[in-house]
């Protein structure tokens, strides 16, 4: 009997309204303020967000090389020239 090979499986991850619009709203505050940097928890503060959310969005962010998250656990604009 041969042994059959498969294909990687790809998975495709789609957004909410909801989301894809807090993501172009934590992109916009980057934006305005390119020295910002925040934790976890001062995001959460900010955008009042439940951590789950908040961490899903910023690491989406730094998935897509938006923002940085530095040594200190902060995140910040990726490139901003600082």
């Amino acid at each position: 009997m041969k042994a059959s090979i498969h294909e990687p499986c790809k998975i495709a991850v789609f957004m909410t309204f909801a989301e894809d619009s807090l993501l172009r709203r934590v992109r916009s505050e980057y934006r305005e303020s390119p020295g910002m940097r925040l934790t976890l928890e001062q995001a959460m503060r900010l955008w009042m967000l439940d951590r789950e959310t908040c961490s899903r969005v910023l690491q989406e962010l730094v998935g897509s090389h938006f923002l940085e998250l530095d040594r200190n656990g902060r995140y910040a604009r990726a490139h901003a020239g600082y």
